[in-house]
């Protein structure tokens, strides 16, 4: 609490909350790995199978930054964040990829995708990403 002025009245005292970032990815190890990875360091993580259980859940209220993985079985992450730019054109857009091909940049860019990070390489490199692209930079 915090005393205000000489009427002695007391307001709680809030910490910042925290950025959230929705994570979808159909491989359970990425999940819970990205999940630990970004908990640890201050962000809310939620996460997502595929791109049907985000659309399902109604996009990302609350969102600030999703991280979604290329290849999924349902939709791919280029198609779905072009689906998220139509509803939440705001909240950035992080491609994660194990397959990279020469025109994947270009097809994300196109879709609204912030930033591409190649999947072997998700470790202090996401979290700078999610950090810019949340204050509105891009990581490349």
């Amino acid at each position: 609490m915090i005393e205000i002025g000489s009427h002695h009245q007391w307001l709680p005292v809030t910490s910042p909350a925290k950025p959230t970032v929705y994570v979808v990815d159909d491989d359970d190890a990425v999940l819970g790995s990205l999940r630990f990875l970004l908990e640890t360091d201050g962000f809310a993580v939620r996460t997502f199978r595929n791109a049907t259980a985000l659309l399902n859940a109604g996009g990302a209220p609350g969102a600030d930054c999703y991280v979604i993985d290329y290849k999924m079985p349902d939709i791919n992450g280029i198609e779905l964040a072009g689906r998220l730019r139509q509803s939440d054109g705001d909240i950035p857009v992080i491609l994660i990829t194990g397959y990279p091909d020469g025109n994947i940049s270009a097809r994300a860019a196109a879709a609204g995708v912030k930033d591409v990070i190649l999947k072997p390489l998700l470790d202090e490199n996401l979290v700078k990403c999610i950090r810019r692209a949340i204050q509105g930079g891009r990581c490349n």
